[in-house]
């Protein structure tokens, strides 16, 4: 809702309704405020369905080729925030209303005028009106401009980084022009955060299309790609941002103290006064009480300031190239053709004493050329990293949470840190233990990562932060099991852990959480008086293979029972004591049941081949457990 005064007089209406009447207003003042606010008020997600059912986004497209500059800018930005803070299907009601067209005209008419212009996240759709337009050498003449105009290149440099992902129809395009254009971007040496931010966006571009660039060039690209993501990790956020802070209140003690002189030079009223005068204003009847009128609608227009911007661009360069690391590490997906050949295997290849992979098949290290594994060591990468997945410090916390302006910076500082654990998944699943320091590094990196999860318990409700800090643990746990390294979790820890995992909406953390009781419950297996601990972990596992609702889970959870009781005299005790043989024979039947009546209408393929071999590595474990039995 938002109170408008038209002639003297004061209506409160909702911003939806607001729009249509007002892009057509003859006065551009108008339409540019009916633009800046919904720029503000769809960074509430919840308030875009009321836009896009109100044809928000028909009536904001030609609003990029208004007569006015100002209005074009703005209504620029509220596609932006309406692309960027709603769903994949707000970008396709977008394409679907013809946005590209005013958009295309909007970006052509940028190679004439060199005016600052936004971009928004692309579709599918978007992106095929992108590669046949010719928009590419559009962009990269805005990106040239970043000697001076830094923030028309960071959003060109931003439009280029996203269309140029899985965009191998692109590709074709990249010439000679687009690479030295990048590489300039990369060898600036401005030390502002915009720069950084602008360099970073370019790093991430230049390994999007490094199929483009000739081999000869590829090593020294790919140094220069990941020097530049160091430098960038380098960068301390908790020690920069109350400097950024302080500095943006000195500013505005100094402008004020100097406007108060001119006022009183001039005879004007001083703050003081206005606020004396503001006191006595008119006030308007409301449900029979008297109530001031407030007509300062500032809190809905886009927010300036000079450090707020340089500590904006600062998360974003981090988050950013935290993103593109995870991109450096992860190699493609296997092939249709390689799935069906898992789900085929021959029962028989299984050892009497062995059962096929199962999930773990499907998560084995990927590898790394040997550039890419040397690029990342040479420049601390893995280091960096685990430094960047520490809570937000406390100082920058506390800077923040007193500006409205400035508070939207402390989810941008968790973000960070929930990213850098992904980041830290992706290497721990890429390089091997020697890379990564060997066993005291990778010690010291579960502990970390302990702590993470129960030092914190607000932290750990979060379900991006849980989801990221779980999978690291998995994997690092995974790698300490594979090297006998001594792990460092406690019972109690394992079980904390499994309790907040099941009560996780994310089936990505329910799965990682069981199979890091399978991990930790295969590792004690093999020492003594450990039977205690592994009925306590098969008891869970058992619970989640029975009642987690989502087939994937209930099969990890198996998965991780046979990792857990596969062998051993202390695993042998446990499961006589909890009744194994018993419950999975129990479980047998409704588990080939689930995958039959759900698995070809819910799952994909790869989740269904890891689950056909599940179901067949279930029959031969309990066909292990009746053997032991009659020991």
């Amino acid at each position: 809702m938002i109170l408008l005064c038209f002639s003297g007089c004061f209506v409160l209406i909702r911003v939806p309704d607001f729009m249509p009447c007002c892009s057509d207003h003859p006065s551009a003042d108008v339409r540019e405020f009916a633009c800046a606010s919904i720029s503000r008020v769809v960074q509430l997600s919840q308030n875009i369905p009321g836009f896009l059912q109100r044809d928000a986004v028909r009536k904001l497209g030609p609003m990029l080729l208004d007569r006015s500059l100002a209005v074009r800018e703005t209504a620029t930005g509220a596609l932006r925030n309406l692309s960027a803070c709603g769903v994949q299907e707000v970008c396709e009601d977008m394409v679907k209303h013809d946005v590209m067209t005013p958009l295309t005209a909007l970006l052509r008419e940028v190679r004439r005028r060199r005016r600052r212009r936004r971009f928004y996240e692309s579709s599918s759709q978007a992106l095929s009106v992108f590669n046949k337009s010719g928009l590419l050498d559009v962009v990269v003449q805005c990106l040239e401009r970043h000697p001076d105009n830094v923030e028309l290149a960071i959003s060109a440099a931003h439009c280029l980084h996203t269309v140029t992902e899985d965009n191998p129809e692109l590709l074709c395009s990249v010439n000679a022009a687009v690479l030295a254009a990048l590489e300039n971007v990369l060898l600036s040496s401005q030390a502002d955060m915009a720069h950084t931010l602008l360099r970073t966006l370019a790093a991430g571009t230049l390994w999007n299309v490094k199929g483009s660039i000739p081999a000869a060039r590829q090593a020294q690209m790919l140094n220069a790609v990941v020097a530049t993501l160091s430098r960038c990790l380098d960068l301390d956020a908790g020690a920069l941002i109350p400097k950024l802070r302080e500095a943006e209140d000195a500013r505005h003690k100094s402008s004020t103290a100097a406007a108060d002189l001119e006022d009183q030079a001039a005879g004007e009223p001083t703050p003081e006064d206005e606020m004396e005068e503001e006191e006595e204003a008119p006030k308007q009847k409301r449900n029979g009480k008297a109530v001031k009128v407030d007509s300062d609608f500032s809190d809905l227009l886009p927010v300036s300031g000079q450090e707020l911007r340089e500590a904006t661009a600062l998360l974003t360069a981090q988050q950013t190239s935290l993103e593109i690391i995870v991109n450096v590490c992860c190699s493609d997906d296997p092939s249709d053709d390689e799935w069906e050949e898992e789900s085929s295997s021959d029962e028989s290849d299984m050892g009497p004493d062995g059962l096929c992979d199962g999930l773990s098949n499907l998560m084995s290290p990927l590898c790394l050329s040997a550039e890419v594994h040397g690029a990342l060591i040479n420049h601390s990468i893995p280091e960096k990293v685990l430094k960047k997945t520490e809570f937000p410090p406390k100082e920058a916390l506390a800077v923040c949470q007193q500006d409205p302006s400035w508070r939207r910076l402390i989810k941008k500082m968790q973000r960070i840190q929930s990213r850098a654990l992904t980041c830290l998944h992706s290497i721990l699943s890429a390089m091997d233990a020697e890379s990564l320091g060997g066993p005291a590094a990778l010690q010291e990196a579960a502990q970390h990562l302990s702590k993470l999860v129960f030092g914190n318990t607000e932290a750990s409700k979060e379900e991006e932060f849980l989801e990221a800090v779980i999978s690291a643990m998995r994997s690092l746990l995974q790698m300490l099991a594979s090297k006998n390294i001594p792990q460092c979790m406690t019972a109690e820890q394992l079980m904390s852990l499994s309790e907040a995992a099941t009560r996780c909406d994310v089936v990505s953390v329910r799965v990682n959480a069981v199979a890091i009781l399978g991990i930790t419950g295969g590792t004690l297996a093999k020492e003594k008086g450990t039977a205690a601990t592994l009925e306590m972990i098969g008891r869970a596992l058992l619970q989640v293979a029975t009642k987690d609702v989502d087939l994937v889970v209930n099969g990890e959870a198996l998965d991780a029972l046979f990792d857990v009781f596969a062998d051993g005299e202390e695993a042998e005790a446990a499961a006589k004591n909890i009744n194994l043989l018993t419950s999975l024979k129990t479980l047998q039947p409704v588990f080939k049941s689930k995958i039959r009546k759900e698995g070809r209408g819910k799952y994909n393929p790869q989740q269904l081949c890891v689950l056909d071999n599940i179901k067949v590595n279930l029959r031969r474990f309990i066909g292990y457990l009746e053997k032991v039995v009659k020991k």
